[in-house]
């Protein structure tokens, strides 16, 4: 199973020993105050991807039409592009963002980023008009950002502050999934306990 990492200038394809979690998704499975993050450390590009439902972020899972509503997303989109202030590295490690996006399933600009990104890779998404259907009829909707960082020191990345916790009210855990030169892992993050140390795979 491979995990598609996909960032706003470029398509990072990572494989990841992930099948029980592609399946999941598959199964379209969607829990509340429950997401996905895929951290991805190749030299000193780092990708990362978070997957989590809309309630999670923003409270509801239908289109923003009101005016609150829209206000409410808008704000949510700006916090998802901040990632180093959501998802805080080690100082040490030197990490820039050099490419982001953030969308919402339900909103027009992950058309767009479909379209972009998934139709010109139909060998891996054939089925592209159907997943835009299938988003547009659900009663759920998720956010799904994606984040490509440049570290001048990626050997320092041994721990990740999950301040995401903090901006998300609703949120309650994450399943992070690591691949590094060493090899790969999975962790779990909790509001409970929000710190995950990468000492032995980074």
């Amino acid at each position: 199973m491979r995990i598609r990492l996909l960032c706003a200038a470029s398509v990072l394809v990572i494989p990841l020993a992930t099948a029980a979690a592609e399946q999941r998704r598959e199964l379209d499975a969607h829990e509340h105050g429950h997401g996905s993050f895929n951290i991805a450390v190749e030299g000193k590009t780092v990708g990362l991807e978070l997957r989590v439902p809309g309630a999670d972020i923003v409270g509801f899972e239908h289109a923003a039409k009101s005016d609150k509503d829209k206000a409410v997303l808008k704000t949510a989109k700006e916090k998802l592009s901040a990632p180093l202030s959501l998802f805080r590295l080690p100082d040490a490690a030197g990490c820039k963002l050099t490419s982001s996006f953030a969308h919402y399933t339900k909103d027009e600009d992950h058309a767009k980023h479909h379209e972009e990104h998934h139709g010109k890779h139909a060998g891996h998404h054939d089925d592209g008009d159907d997943h835009l259907e299938k988003h547009a009829k659900s009663e759920h909707a998720e956010f799904h950002a994606g984040y490509e960082l440049n570290c001048a020191a990626p050997d320092k990345l041994t721990r990740v502050d999950f301040a995401y916790f903090g901006a998300f009210k609703n949120a309650e855990e994450l399943e992070v999934n690591v691949i590094t030169a060493k090899g790969q892992a999975q962790y779990e993050v909790t509001r409970a306990k929000p710190k995950l140390d990468l000492g032995g795979i980074i």
